[in-house]
C-alpha cells in the first residue's frame, strides 16, 4: 500500500469515527493511528542533500520578495531558523501534516549560521479539512523558551512553545500581541501564495537517520546547534543565503549567555565547547 492510499485509508476512519457509528469507534481510531504511523515513517524519496538544496531554494525565493517575506528586522532578532520544504497537510476529517525539514542556529561566536539539524513536524489538529497540499514551511525561534525546547527530543508546537503566524512585509510595525509574545513565529508559502500560519498541535521532533545521512552518526540536535560543529558540504549553501541575509544577531546580549535565565541552562552554548 503507498502512501497516498494509506493516507486515504486513514482519513475515510476518521470519517467513519466522526459519524459516531456504534461499537468501532474505539477499533477504528486503533486502526487509524497504525496507519497513519506507518505513514509518518515512510522515508522521503529525496536525500538529505537535495533537501537542503531545496530548503535553501525556499529560503531564497522567500527573501528575494521583501514586500511579501519575511521581516529583515525579525530574522535579525531570530536566534534560530526552521526550513522545512514541502511539509504535507490535508485531511477529509481528521487534520494531519509531515515534513521533514532543518533546523539552524546562529554561531556561538555571532558571526553567521551554524550547523543545520535535521527535524520533523508530524501532527496537527482536529477538524474538517477538505482537501490535501503541500507547502513550503519556514519557523524563526525568536527567544530563549523557543531554543530550549528545539534542543529537546521533541516537543508540541502551542503546548510547550508558543507559536503564532509570522507577519509579512519589509517591516514589523504592525505585529499583534500573539506575535511579539510567541516563541516561534511561522510562514507557509504554497502555489505562490506567503503568508503567516500557526502550526498549534504539531509536533517538531529530532531527525536522527538524517542526521546520520549528513555527519555519519546519529546526532543529537543539540550536539549539532549547541556547538560550532563544521557544516557538511552540501549545507553550504544554506548557510551562505541565512548569512547574506542577516550574519549576525540584532542583540546586544551575547549568545553564549542566552540561557542565563533558563531553568536548566541547557541553551547555554558557553559551557558546550564540542565540535
Amino acid at each position: 500500500m503507498n502512501r497516498l492510499r494509506e493516507f486515504r485509508v486513514a482519513t475515510l476512519i476518521g470519517l467513519l469515527i466522526a459519524q459516531n457509528r456504534p461499537g468501532c469507534s474505539v477499533k477504528l481510531l486503533k486502526l487509524a493511528a497504525i496507519v497513519t504511523c506507518g505513514v509518518s515513517m515512510l522515508p522521503a524519496a529525496e536525500t538529505a542533500q537535495e533537501r537542503l538544496g531545496y530548503a535553501t531554494d525556499v529560503l531564497n525565493e522567500i527573501m528575494k520578495s521583501p514586500d511579501k517575506g519575511i521581516p529583515g528586522d525579525l530574522l535579525a532578532k531570530a536566534h534560530c531558523v526552521v526550513i522545512v520544504p514541502g511539509l504535507k497537510a490535508g485531511a477529509f476529517v481528521v487534520g494531519g501534516k509531515y515534513g521533514r525539514g532543518f533546523a539552524t542556529c546562529r554561531r556561538t561566536t555571532n558571526t553567521g549560521w551554524g550547523a543545520p539539524a535535521a527535524v520533523r513536524v508530524e501532527g496537527g489538529s482536529f477538524g474538517f479539512q477538505i482537501g490535501a497540499s503541500s507547502t513550503d514551511v519556514v519557523m524563526l525561534v525568536m527567544n530563549e523558551r523557543g531554543m530550549r525546547r528545539l534542543l529537546e527530543d521533541k516537543f508540541t508546537m502551542g503546548g510547550e512553545a508558543s507559536v503564532a503566524a509570522g507577519p509579512v512585509g519589509r517591516t514589523t510595525t504592525a505585529q499583534t500581541d500573539a506575535q511579539l509574545s510567541a516563541d516561534i513565529l511561522s510562514w507557509s508559502r504554497s502555489k505562490g501564495l506567503f503568508a503567516g500560519i500557526a502550526l498549534t498541535g504539531a509536533t517538531l521532533r529530532n531527525d536522527l537517520d538524517v542526521n546520520s545521512e549528513l555527519y555519519g552518526e546519529k546526532l543529537h540536535n543539540k550536539e549539532i546547534l549547541l556547538t560550532d560543529r563544521k557544516a557538511p558540504a552540501a549545507a553550504q549553501g544554506l548557510t551562505t543565503a541565512l548569512n547574506r541575509y542577516s550574519m549576525h544577531e540584532e542583540k546586544n546580549k551575547p549568545i553564549e549567555s542566552r540561557a542565563a535565565d533558563a531553568v536548566t541552562g541547557d541553551a547555554d552554548r558557553s559551557h558546550n565547547p564540542k565540535k
